[in-house]
């Protein structure tokens, strides 16, 4: 007898956080998936094999995760620690901490730096390398005009998505103050932020169902190709209903992109032709965080509550890991009219 296939939503994996999914992220490596929690855990699966790979609690919620090798990540807590977590030794440190809940992660491979974003309203860089001592481990604090919401990082250049609709765009290699101060395009508040695999710009969602393509030329003939396009909405008895756009994650081979809203919807989008590929069947709840392989042959997704209308009953959370068919991800051609004979 053959295997059912999986359902359309993809594969679920066993033994998921048992809080709201903060964020998941495919390793550069392999096909292992780092998952950070409301439940205070940042567990790692190897996501082809279906297995838990391990797990770290944490004195509060996990609200960020990132890899630094195949087997170790870092993580950004509401405890205010920043910490780093070594799978295949059981072993953790404390690079440091900030004075309120620590929003946002990244590893920086370009440098060899972790860089955080907080809710006290700055940005600090660590060297892991000096993480036996906390002192030593901090290499930089910069002010940000507001709360930390969002960060993306391409090459050296990162972007900041703050409350209060701020935008900063760094050069790691001088982080004495931004590149570009920005604003951003769309008119509620910043949701994500992602830049482009190729470095040109980024894209920023709201929780308006929004998102805006951005580029960092700021000459008249870059600015030119920005633009903004409505998602996640639908109409019912002729009001439009709004949801917000949670996650945005760009394939690593041909540069479209996949979005999740609060709809339990995930669409993927030629952002150079501006059209939408794909539309995946909908997921039980609302989708928190999105994340393609290294090769883009697979796309996990956090079907997880978000709270958007308070505190109700709800789907449990879950992880659901899709094969993705190049038929959804990759741009169609231009149809070119046919020359006259």
């Amino acid at each position: 007898m053959t295997a059912a296939p999986p359902p359309s939503t993809g594969r679920e994996l066993s033994n998921p956080p048992t809080d709201g999914i903060s964020n998941l992220r495919f390793s550069n490596h392999s096909d292992h998936l780092l998952v950070s929690s409301w439940d205070k855990s940042v567990r790692l699966y190897d996501a082809s094999a279906n297995a838990l790979r391990g797990e770290f609690m944490h004195g509060g919620a996990v609200l960020d995760c990132c890899f630094h090798d195949d087997s170790s990540g870092f993580s950004a807590s509401a405890d205010h620690t920043v910490r780093r977590l070594v799978f295949n030794y059981n072993r953790e440190d404390i690079l440091g901490r900030h004075d309120a809940p620590v929003r946002c992660i990244e590893y920086s491979y370009a440098t060899g730096q972790v860089i955080t974003g907080s809710w006290d309203k700055t940005l600090k860089c660590w060297d892991p390398r000096g993480a036996s001592a906390q002192e030593r481990s901090l290499v930089g604090t910069y002010a940000q005009p507001e709360r930390v919401y969002s960060m993306s990082l391409v090459g050296n250049r990162l972007v900041v998505a703050t409350a209060g609709r701020h935008v900063n765009v760094y050069d790691l290699r001088n982080m004495s103050q931004p590149e570009q101060r920005r604003e951003s395009s769309l008119k509620y508040q910043t949701r994500c932020v992602r830049c482009y695999p190729n470095g040109t710009g980024y894209a920023l969602s709201s929780v308006e169902g929004r998102v805006a393509m951005e580029f960092f030329d700021l000459s008249e003939a870059g600015q030119s190709k920005k633009y903004a396009f409505k998602c996640h909405r639908k109409s019912e008895a002729g009001r439009d209903i709004v949801y917000p756009v949670n996650a945005i994650a760009f394939h690593p081979i041909y540069g479209t992109f996949a979005t999740g809203g609060c709809d339990g919807y995930v669409n993927v989008w030629d952002g150079n032709n501006k059209k939408r590929l794909y539309q995946y069947a909908k997921y039980p709840t609302s989708v928190a965080a999105l994340s393609f392989s290294r090769d883009g042959r697979l796309l996990a997704v956090a079907s997880s509550y978000t709270y958007e209308e308070g505190d109700k009953p709800h789907e449990p959370d879950a992880i659901f890991v899709r094969s993705v068919n190049e038929v959804e991800v990759k741009p169609k051609p231009k149809m070119l009219p046919n020359p006259a004979t």
